[in-house]
C-alpha cells in the first residue's frame, strides 16, 4: 500500500532539510535529487539526495508515512510492479555508475543485484533448499554443485545452517517465524547482492528472534552494504553506522548514527528523537 503522508508541509519557520555532507568512506550508491510519484499523482518522495556507504548499515527512520519504505522500495524497483508509478532523478550504483532507475535497466536484474527482505517472513511454498536457490536459478545457474555451495554459504551467512542442514528438502513452512525470516535473508544473500534492503525485518518477531536478526545484520554489514527501514529508534542506534531521518517525504537529516541520536542538527530530528511526535 502507498505510504500515507500528511498534506501539510514542514513549517517555513524551521530551517530547510540538511544536505548530507561529503563522506570519506567508499560509496556503494548515491541518491541524487530523487522524486517518486504514485500512479494517482501523489508526490511521495521529494528531492532526496544521500549517499549509501559501502559495507555499512544505513538506517532510515521517521514517523509512519514519512516515505522511508517508499524510498527503500525504489532502490530495487519494487514500485515497477504497479503500473503508473514514476521516478525522477538518479540512483547510481557504484563504482560502474549504473542508474538503477534508468529506463534501460531491467527491474528483474536490479532486484538480483539489490536484494530485499520484507516486514513479514514470506518464504516460497517450496523446500528450504529451493527457497535459497531461487535467485540463482533466475540468474540461469544450473550447475548443482555451484548451487549447493551457494545455498550452504547463504544459510551460514544467515546463521541458520545448523538449524536446517539436516532438513534442506523439507518445507520452509515448518520453520518458526524467526527462522523463516533468517531463511528469507539467506534467499536474498544467495545471489551475492551488492546492496541488501531490509524493510522493518523484525517488527513481526518476538524479542529473542529480534535479537538474533540484529546480531545477523551486524555481521552481514561487515561484508555487504545494508539499508534498513525501522520504526524502532533503539534498533537503529544499535545496528547502524549512518542514519537518515525522513519527514513528509523529505530527507531532513543524514549523518553518523551517534551524531543523529546524541546531537541532531535539525530541530525536527531532535523533536522526533525525543518523542515529541512519532
Amino acid at each position: 500500500m502507498p505510504n500515507t503522508i500528511a498534506a501539510d508541509r514542514p513549517s517555513d519557520t524551521l530551517p530547510p532539510p540538511l544536505r548530507p555532507e561529503p563522506e570519506s568512506a567508499p560509496l556503494r550508491a548515491t541518491i541524487e535529487n530523487f522524486n517518486f510519484y504514485y500512479a494517482d499523482g501523489f508526490h511521495a518522495i521529494r528531492n532526496v539526495s544521500m549517499p549509501i556507504l559501502d559495507r555499512q548499515v544505513t538506517a532510515l527512520i521517521g514517523p509512519s508515512g514519512c516515505g522511508k519504505s517508499t524510498l527503500l522500495r525504489a532502490l530495487n524497483r519494487m514500485h515497477d510492479l504497479y503500473p503508473g508509478n514514476r521516478y525522477e532523478g538518479r540512483i547510481t550504483l557504484l563504482p560502474e555508475g549504473t542508474n538503477l532507475i534508468g529506463r534501460e535497466m531491467d527491474p528483474v536484474m536490479v532486484r538480483l543485484r539489490i536484494g530485499m527482505v520484507f516486514q513479514k517472513p514470506n518464504p516460497f511454498p517450496k523446500s528450504i533448499y529451493e527457497n535459497v536457490a531461487a535467485g540463482l536459478r533466475v540468474r540461469g545457474i544450473s550447475d548443482r554443485r555451484v548451487i549447493d555451495e551457494a545455498v550452504e554459504i547463504a544459510l551460514r551467512r544467515a546463521a541458520i545452517w545448523d538449524e536446517t542442514k539436516d532438513r534442506l528438502h523439507k518445507s520452509a513452512y515448518e520453520l518458526s517465524g524467526g527462522q523463516q525470516q533468517r531463511l528469507c535473508i539467506a534467499r536474498a544473500l544467495a545471489p551475492n547482492p551488492e546492496i541488501l534492503l531490509l524493510d522493518e525485518p523484525t517488527s513481526a518477531l518476538d524479542p529473542i528472534a529480534t535479537a538474533k536478526i540484529e546480531e545477523l545484520i551486524d555481521e552481514i554489514g561487515k561484508e555487504t552494504t545494508v539499508v534498513i527501514v525501522t520504526h524502532n529508534m533503539q534498533q537503529a542506534s544499535r545496528i547502524s553506522a549512518r542514519t537518515a531521518f525522513m519527514y513528509l517525504g523529505e530527507l531532513i537529516e543524514f549523518g553518523e548514527t551517534s551524531q543523529i541520536f546524541t546531537n541532531p542538527r535539525h530541530p525536527r530530528t531532535e523533536h522526533y528523537i525525543t518523542g515529541r511526535y512519532g
